[in-house]
């Protein structure tokens, strides 16, 4: 690290104390725009993960400015983290609470969209050939691709239609078909919460290496479940199951509420 960089570290360590110290409400303000600016360079990066999702990478930043506003009323130097650490969850949570509320649709690579249409058109043809709905097998079959890039395009549609999770794809249990739930992985609503480095990281001490490398890829790299499995050569379907897996070991390990 430059010396210029330490310098600049060890001054917003300095803020950051003075502005849990102050309870003068005009200093306190003008010592978190200090911190805001020191930190702008942390929210652009952040930020710059959601471009090309349809929305402006303008507004996003903003959003990601309200992130770091509560990271910073929330940190307490004492416990002696890093900040960079403690607000990057905060940041992220607020962007992808941003896109989620408001319910704009994800940008998808064209590929994708183009296999969605493809799915959508061969799924309805074939239901009305077999008088059912035909399994993700079928119709993978019939477009001559893999059945993993057929869910993978199935996810789609929750971008377009929000679908129930206990909607079945591909037609009824008995006929091969499952509920959507099996085939994405869940969301933890712990993870939300997350403060504090430390405290992810014991919890993440109790999945296998395999667990880890995929909730890695999938909520800090911020790949999707198909770029995982590619990665690790395993089908997607595996990868749901080990994202669930990791998530339910992830809930016992950290509080709901965190002290």
């Amino acid at each position: 690290m430059s010396s210029a960089a330490s310098q600049q570290r060890e001054e917003l360590r300095k803020l950051h104390q003075q502005y849990q110290e102050t309870s003068d409400p005009e200093k306190r303000e003008r010592i978190r725009e200090q911190l805001v600016a020191g930190y702008e360079g942390l929210v652009h990066f952040l930020a710059r993960r959601f471009q090309n999702r349809g929305e402006p990478i303008e507004d996003v930043v903003q959003v990601g400015y309200l992130g770091l506003i509560k990271a910073i009323d929330r940190f307490d130097p004492k416990l002696g983290n890093e900040f960079t650490t403690f607000a990057t969850p905060t940041i992220l949570g607020e962007i992808k609470r941003y896109f989620r509320d408001k319910g704009w649709a994800i940008r998808f690579p064209r590929r994708l969209q183009e296999l969605y249409q493809q799915v959508v058109r061969v799924n309805e043809e074939m239901k009305n050939q077999l008088g059912r709905e035909p399994s993700v097998g079928e119709v993978a079959a019939r477009l001559g691709v893999e059945a993993d890039d057929v869910l993978e395009a199935m996810e789609m549609s929750t971008a377009f239609t929000p679908m129930s999770i206990d909607a079945s794809t591909g037609g009824d249990a008995e006929e091969g078909g499952r509920q959507l739930s099996e085939a994405v992985g869940g969301e933890d609503p712990n993870l939300d919460r997350v403060e504090m480095r430390q405290i992810l990281e014991r919890a993440m001490q109790h999945l296998n290496e395999r667990e880890r490398r995929i909730m890695i890829m999938r909520f800090f790299d911020e790949m999707s479940q198909s770029e995982v499995a590619k990665r690790l050569g395993i089908s997607q379907m595996h990868v749901s199951r080990l994202q669930r897996a990791a998530l339910e070991h992830l809930r016992e390990q950290i509080p709901s509420e965190p002290a």
